[in-house]
């Protein structure tokens, strides 16, 4: 049993040392997978009962204007995030019929690196999505397949990240950001009131496309 357990150590150290991305090793939460598995089973947890707990005989928060600004941020952080796809790669000489990772230190391979690393972090600023339903006392909407999503994004990015930052593995975050820029852009409309709906008739087109690319 020992034997066994010092084979999946060795096992892991070997292939966090020699396998991964050496460029990122250094960078924010990306030397060791545990500080990222902990934030996400921490959220499933005050997602699925420390929240409901903790607003179980309170008033739901009225988050309007919080709401309003908070997707506009969210918005404008995925267009960003989206341009810097596009300048790494996407458009600007990758190829979308397969796009190996350029492991290099080159000032190009590095940005599409970062931009990774900010794709992996977005991932988080997400969590709040829940917590301003939690707070809104919108349990229905914090479902188990919403929470399954929103869990497991943040450490299967971390994997891309960790082992390959750049290359055809970005196609889904780079059509995924372009999602979330409309997405947030929609709520944030939606947030401002009944007067603003009728400039959202685009609605059915973005749960289509929202769909598609499996958001």
């Amino acid at each position: 049993m020992l034997g066994l357990i010092d084979s999946i150590v060795e096992e892991y150290r070997d292939t966090m040392d020699h396998k991964s991305d050496p460029r990122v090793k250094d960078w924010p939460m990306m030397s060791s997978p545990f500080p990222t598995l902990a934030i996400c089973l921490f959220y499933a947890y005050f997602s699925k009962v420390l929240g409901p707990k903790i607003m179980e005989n309170r008033k739901p928060f009225d988050l309007r204007k919080i709401l309003i600004v908070y997707n506009l941020i969210q918005s404008i952080f995925s267009t960003w995030i989206f341009y810097e796809y596009i300048q790494s790669g996407w458009f600007t000489g990758y190829s979308f019929r397969c796009q190996p990772v350029d492991y290099s230190y080159s000032p190009k391979a590095m940005r599409m690196a970062n931009t990774c690393w900010w794709y992996y972090f977005s991932k988080f600023t997400e969590f709040f999505d829940t917590l301003f339903f939690i707070m809104r006392k919108k349990n229905s909407q914090v479902s188990n397949l919403h929470v399954i999503h929103h869990g497991i994004m943040p450490f299967s990015v971390w994997l891309g990240l960790k082992f390959a930052p750049g290359g055809h593995s970005t196609f889904f975050a780079f059509l995924n950001t372009f999602v979330h820029i409309v997405m947030y852009f929609y709520y944030m409309i939606s947030a401002m009131g009944p007067k603003y709906q009728k400039y959202i008739w685009w609605k059915k087109y973005l749960t289509s496309f929202q769909m598609l690319t499996v958001n």
